[in-house]
């Protein structure tokens, strides 16, 4: 297999883990906002990145930070 297929093929593999593990995620971002953060940080320090992001665009950071594990091995 050549290098560009194989590229190809994982791009294709990481869009679809995406697509399946997104939701997953999405209810996970939706859950840290509304319950209560229970962390020994100050206030400050807890709205910060949070407070930058929509819940949509932290669904997708945890999904892309996790993803490369199923790629491992």
């Amino acid at each position: 297999m050549n290098a560009t297929s194989r590229l190809h093929q994982e791009e294709t593999q990481f869009r679809i883990i995406l697509a399946a593990t997104y939701p997953f995620f999405l209810v996970a971002a939706v859950a840290q906002r509304v319950l209560p953060d229970r962390s020994p940080r100050p206030a400050a320090a807890r709205q910060g990145l949070s407070a930058r992001r929509s819940v949509f665009g932290e669904a997708k950071a945890m999904a892309v930070s996790a993803i490369p594990f199923a790629f491992m091995g």
